[in-house]
């Protein structure tokens, strides 16, 4: 059943992993969500499921490289629902690999949805939440934000920066128009990012290390936190590993 309460929030990367988690979840607690990825089979699927279950779900068919198609996300949430409460910038990929490997087009994939992608959420929701003088913009980025190790500079970078632009919207946003930033770090979780990797020796590291992964369901729980708590309460980071994961 729709709460009293219940919130607009859009999800990229909704297809699966982290993002399908948190969809399911948000949508339990009786929010309407809006789900965005480029896979429109597995998108319909999760609403369809989403729905059956007593929830409000919808989708729209996003490729967050694309600033168009962020736009157009942004403006289906409006059309349907008339205003946006949260959104949920989780959309990543991680093609690990040594930088003398030289794979530069997957350099460019992870910067296009890594950074931008995530820039081009905050432009297609910043002017409708300004306008409200509410909002909340979660983005989802990684332990390996905060350390580099081999293979993942480039993934590290963009994580990194993710960081940084998450602080820059709490600082410029949140004293003035009330827009809450929010930065989820999650370490080793069951995901589908280890399949973007090209290299098999590292893809076989990465499974043998995803060995003692945690859950998605414990990060959609970590960002529903987050978005829960009241208005005048900002949760600004959350890093959350599984218990056993060193580093």
């Amino acid at each position: 059943m729709q709460g009293l309460n219940s919130k607009v929030i859009i999800i990229t990367g909704a297809s699966s992993g982290i993002g399908k988690a948190t969809a399911q979840l948000m949508a339990a607690q009786g929010n309407k969500v809006v789900l965005g990825a480029r896979r429109e089979d597995r998108l319909r699927d999760l609403a369809a499921e989403i729905v059956q279950a007593g929830g409000e779900a919808v989708f729209l068919k996003t490729d967050v490289a694309s600033y168009a198609s962020m736009q157009e996300l942004a403006r289906f949430a409006m059309n349907r629902y008339g205003r946006i409460d949260v959104l949920v910038n989780n959309a990543g990929i991680m093609p690990l690999s040594m930088l003398n490997e030289l794979k530069v087009d997957e350099w460019d994939q992870m910067i296009d949805v890594n950074i931008k992608g995530g820039l081009y959420g905050i432009a297609a929701v910043l002017p409708v939440m300004r306008q409200q003088q509410f909002g909340h913009i979660v983005h989802v980025s990684s332990v390996a934000g905060y350390q580099v190790s081999p293979t993942s500079s480039v993934y590290s970078a963009t994580k990194m920066a993710v960081r940084a632009i998450a602080e820059g919207l709490r600082q410029e946003e949140s004293p003035a128009s009330r827009i809450r930033s929010t930065l989820i770090s999650p370490g080793l979780t069951e995901t589908e990012l280890a399949d973007g990797i090209t290299t098999p020796e590292i893809k076989a590291m990465v499974g043998q290390m995803n060995q003692v992964a945690i859950s998605p369901d414990s990060i959609a729980r970590a960002i529903a936190f987050a978005v829960n708590e009241p208005e005048d309460t900002g949760v600004n980071e959350i890093i959350i590993r599984p218990t056993v994961q060193p580093s």
